[in-house]
């Protein structure tokens, strides 16, 4: 409890410390001392909310908490109704005490999970190791972690190995091992080794910095109930108060035109309790806060949501459609297989190796890696990247053609289909077909997995986008329980598969593509939601997606759809549950059957209800 909260909570005791003794006291009915004796703890326990009622009127900001409860207990003060004026702002504080308490623990409890904001970097100056703000250090720079510490800013590893607790990150407990060469992020802990890391990226620019930025900007994105609420509350308080005033007046004024009794202190005493009872506190307050206790709870388990709108989307996703490349294989392409026709497997490598050597593309990679050997670039020349087809190069005089079956029939070769699980590679040499090499890219443990728990988290329709031949695709699907697959896409054929998509599904389905964030960009793009997946260190996943997924386990895609269902659950339980509440409340408020009492009562108790429910947002169940 802060100083604010303390201060609030000892003018409460102080209040109700006063008020038991003066009811204690044999004070006659109706006398000034009585009435002056009560001021003291009705101005001790609520100067505050006058003071913000009056400034809200002088602002002509007049409809809000504290104009209704500031008339209301002024009104019951002067009525003679002095206990229950006190009392009802005593009530109020306690709850908006209360409320304060329960917003300030779940900031504490979001805080503690994104505990990733490093306090310094150890920088080597004259021999010796010094503390300083990380925002001082520049790209290039060599700092030095050592165990127990965070790492503070992105980089390569130059010197040491270590394990890297990246729960804060991710979610997940087990370490990640980290050794020269190795690219390390911010806001992991260092387990075990010094680590010495050449600095990629300032400060601000690191991986912390940006997942602290996303984080705490979420709450600018509204969704659709909280726009609601902010829409209703400005309609619903004045004209609660203008039904106040008309059952102050109409009542007796009618009374009076047919002679009967006018009872204008009942009447007002009922148009009073009435105001005390409409306070909007329940919805104003618990709405944003299960939003932002959602976005929290994600957080903790790895899936950076961008706003509370996005939370409200993915909670009606129906169509989840995926890249297959790193979302639901592992990404890490190998030579399985090597058929040459009329030269040796070893020629057909080296020639293939040396047209991909200035490819960064994962099949590049995996032909060097096979090949195993250093590639001399001056035997390599004119090489032309033909998108979605493959790669042609000179290579010492030879012109070596390496890609798909699009790239033979482009450079006017037929030939036969290879029907094996994996990516092949069709050689041809100065045009003439040397056979095909076959990478393979194994599928993720869990990834059959997922497709049943997005089945069970509501999904009707999971799709696969691939670049595949069909045989190939349809295995893949058939295996992992998709109900759609598309093959032999290239890049910008994905956007338009989406697109088809977006236009077949129904009006208020939201569909949902998940990729690696930075090749799939456009696609992210383009979708109701894109989810970003293995994000880790990854700024254009960052950028382009409007949820990310810090490691790369195909299990959060469901797990972020029953957190954003859970979320809108609570969010519309208690729309229902404080609305319902408040106009039963009003009703037996304005024809006498509820009190003053009955009204703060009912206030509070409906406000500490819907928080503590919007509290468990933040409680995320393991899948």
């Amino acid at each position: 409890m802060n100083k604010k909260q303390k201060k609030v909570l000892y003018r409460i005791i102080a209040a109700a410390i006063m008020m038991v003794v003066l009811l204690l006291l044999p004070l006659e009915e109706g006398s000034w001392l009585r009435f002056i004796l009560f001021l003291i703890p009705y101005f001790t326990i609520g100067y505050d909310i006058l003071k913000k009622a009056f400034k809200g009127i002088k602002n002509k900001q007049v409809f809000d908490e504290n104009f209704l409860m500031a008339v209301a207990t002024i009104g019951a003060m002067a009525l003679g109704e002095y206990t229950e004026g006190v009392a009802v702002m005593l009530f109020y504080q306690v709850g908006e005490l209360f409320q304060s308490y329960a917003v300030g623990k779940s900031r504490r409890n979001i805080s503690a999970l994104m505990d990733i904001r490093p306090d310094f970097a150890n920088i080597m100056v004259d021999g010796e190791l010094q503390q300083v703000d990380p925002d001082e250090v520049e790209i290039g720079s060599q700092i030095i972690v050592q165990p127990g510490e965070k790492i503070p800013i992105d980089g390569i590893v130059v010197e040491g190995s270590s394990s890297l607790d990246t729960a804060a990150l991710t979610g997940e407990s087990v370490p990640r091992s980290a050794k020269v060469g190795d690219e390390v992020i911010s806001g992991c802990i260092n387990i075990s080794g010094v680590l010495t890391i050449k600095t990629t990226k300032e400060f601000g620019e690191s991986t912390a910095s940006k997942i602290l930025d996303l984080v705490e900007n979420a709450s600018s994105k509204k969704s659709r109930p909280e726009n609601f609420i902010s829409k209703f509350a400005r309609i619903y308080t004045p004209v609660v108060c203008y039904l106040a005033l008309a059952l102050a007046i109409l009542p007796p004024v009618v009374s009076l035109l047919i002679g009967v009794d006018a009872m204008w202190g009942q009447w007002i005493y009922r148009a009073l309790t009435f105001l005390v009872i409409s306070c909007p506190c329940a919805l104003v307050i618990s709405i944003p806060l299960t939003f932002f206790a959602g976005i929290g709870g994600a957080s903790k388990e790895g899936v950076l949501v961008k706003g509370s709108n996005y939370l409200d989307m993915l909670s009606k996703a129906k169509l989840v459609v995926m890249d297959k490349t790193g979302t639901l294989t592992e990404g890490v392409f190998k030579v399985t297989k090597i058929a040459p026709e009329g030269i040796s497997e070893d020629e057909l490598l080296e020639k293939t190796a040396m047209a991909e050597v200035y490819s960064n593309h994962p099949i590049s990679k995996s032909l060097k890696e096979a090949y195993g050997r250093s590639i001399n670039t001056e035997n390599v020349s004119d090489v032309e990247e033909i998108s979605g087809h493959g790669i042609r190069a000179n290579v010492s005089g030879d012109v070596v053609s390496a890609g798909n079956e699009k790239l033979m029939n482009y450079i006017g070769l037929q030939i036969h289909e290879v029907n094996e699980p994996g990516t092949v590679i069709h050689v041809a040499i100065n045009n003439k077909y040397v056979g095909y090499i076959l990478i393979s890219d194994e599928l993720k443990s869990t990834s059959k997995e997922a497709i049943k728990e997005m089945k069970t988290a509501g999904v009707h329709t999971t799709v696969m986008l691939t670049g595949d031949n069909k045989n190939v695709a349809d295995i893949v699907a058939a295996d992992l329980g998709l109900d759609k697959v598309y093959s032999q896409l290239l890049p910008a054929d994905k956007v338009t598969k989406v697109e088809e998509l977006l236009a077949a599904k129904n009006g208020s389905e939201q569909l949902v593509f998940v990729g690696d964030g930075i090749n799939d960009a456009p696609v992210l793009s383009r979708a109701d939601i894109g989810i970003a997946m293995g994000a880790l260190g990854s700024d254009a996943a960052i950028e382009a997606a409007d949820v990310v997924l810090m490691d790369d386990d195909p299990l959060k895609i469901a797990k972020s759809i029953r957190i954003a269902k859970k979320c809108m659950r609570i969010v519309y339980e208690n729309i229902y549950f404080a609305i319902g509440i408040k106009v039963a409340c009003l009703i037996l408020g304005a024809i006498g059957i509820a009190n003053m009492w009955f009204a703060i009562f009912a206030d509070v108790g409906v406000m500490v209800l819907a928080v503590l429910n919007a509290i468990r947002a933040l409680r995320v169940k393991r899948v």
